[in-house]
């Protein structure tokens, strides 16, 4: 059996003032052919499908239409789940039409399919709250899916009936992954788990994050789930949230986030993006292949001391969107800033790094970190400047603006 993993598509998402649904548009036009030429059985979608939780019409149009192709006319069956920046009601609320063409929406940890006859090829044999066993066509073994959509702690703790400490929380879902396990999976199928989460080795290096994701991680640790929570009937977990490609270690099979299909932030700056095809067969381990995506601008964020060298920097790299350092004795001026917006049509950002390059080699004093987000260096400035203290939404939100503005 053939599967075809993606995630984190956040469409409807812009770059500050630079609209993303035309590449958006081509980079899932990718995937449906990818999914088409290798042929593929099943394909999992884990999460944030969309980039807020009211989305542009455009953006649900483009989802359902994208989805709808994935089917390949009802031969093939699509498996969606909510993530952190997806209304899960508003997931749900297309499930009975999807099932009529072979898509499944599940918004909640403990989503229950109703058990009925698809109008597609495949078959849904069994559902539990957080599970489907499905029948495809070409197939007689099974398919199982454990469904974990994202769901923020308070949602948590009411579905798995805990009250406070996450440990507690954790062993809930443990628990109940492993009654699912034990009550469906067992080896004459194939078996997998899909989820929207945070997930990490116990003990082990914090995995990158992009700056658009790390709320989902709270303080302390709290709402981090661990790979040794895995069953040790899952073939492979499909997972959600993280938008680089990655691997975690610990768990008893590949646990992979697939990364997201474009870059979205300065954060991920020159990642390749993928698509994860796994190959899977009852009581074998499954064989995953990452294959990558060659639609969409990379985002790049290179330095320089001169405006001339930016200057014929951005005009030799037209195809991508830019967020340049200018590390410079003097602040520029409005005709040196006009100069390198006038050489991009895509320049996103433009960053002052005012020193004195003759004694930069005896700088002693700390230096800020400008590889960061102009949104992060803003933030830190204001806490520096205010006893701690974080701007609130507002500022944040007027800030953003501000950036949005072309210089005059």
């Amino acid at each position: 059996m053939k599967i075809l993993h993606t995630a984190d598509w956040h469409l409807g998402k812009r770059l500050q003032d630079f609209g993303r649904l035309q590449e958006q548009r081509d980079v899932l036009a990718e995937i449906v052919q990818l999914a088409n030429q290798e042929d593929v059985d099943l394909v999992l979608v884990a999460g944030d499908l969309f980039d807020t939780f009211n989305p542009d019409p455009l953006a649900e149009d483009l989802l359902y239409s994208t989805l709808k192709d994935l089917t390949a006319g009802g031969r093939r069956t699509v498996v969606a789940i909510a993530g952190n920046h997806d209304n899960p009601d508003r997931i749900e609320a297309q499930d009975h039409f999807g099932r009529e063409c072979g898509i499944i929406f599940a918004g909640f940890p403990k989503t229950e399919v109703k058990s009925h006859a698809l109008s597609c090829e495949a078959k849904l044999l069994r559902s539990a709250p957080g599970f489907i066993e499905l029948q495809l066509p070409r197939h007689t073994a099974p398919v199982r899916i454990i469904l974990t959509p994202y769901a923020n702690e308070t949602r948590m703790r009411s579905y798995f009936g805990t009250t406070s400490l996450d440990d507690e929380l954790r062993q809930s879902l443990r628990g109940h992954w492993e009654t699912l396990a034990d009550t469906y999976m067992d080896k004459e199928g194939i078996n997998l788990l899909m989820a929207h989460l945070f997930v990490m080795k116990r003990g082990g290096e914090q995995p990158e994050e992009s700056d658009d994701e790390r709320s989902i991680l709270q303080v302390g640790g709290a709402s981090v789930v661990y790979t040794d929570m895995i069953p040790p009937q899952v073939q492979y977990v499909a997972l959600g949230h993280l938008h680089r490609y990655q691997e975690m270690a610990g768990g008893p099979c590949p646990v992979l986030y697939s990364s997201s299909p474009l870059a979205y932030s300065f954060a991920e700056a020159d990642q390749q993006k993928y698509v994860m095809l796994i190959d899977a067969q009852p009581q074998k381990d499954v064989t995953v292949t990452p294959i990558p995506l060659k639609t969409g601008k990379r985002l790049l964020r290179p330095r320089f001391k001169r405006v001339e060298e930016a200057v014929d920097w951005l005009e030799q790299n037209p195809n991508c969107y830019a967020e340049i350092t200018m590390q410079t004795t003097t602040y520029l001026t409005s005709e040196e800033r006009r100069q390198l917006q006038q050489a991009h049509e895509s320049l996103v950002t433009i960053i002052p790094d005012v020193r004195d390059l003759e004694d930069e080699v005896e700088e002693t004093a700390p230096t800020i970190d400008l590889t960061q987000s102009m949104e992060t260096l803003f933030t830190n400035y204001f806490k520096n400047r205010n006893k701690g203290q974080q701007p609130n939404e507002r500022l944040q939100q007027l800030f953003k603006e501000i950036l949005a503005t072309d210089p005059e």
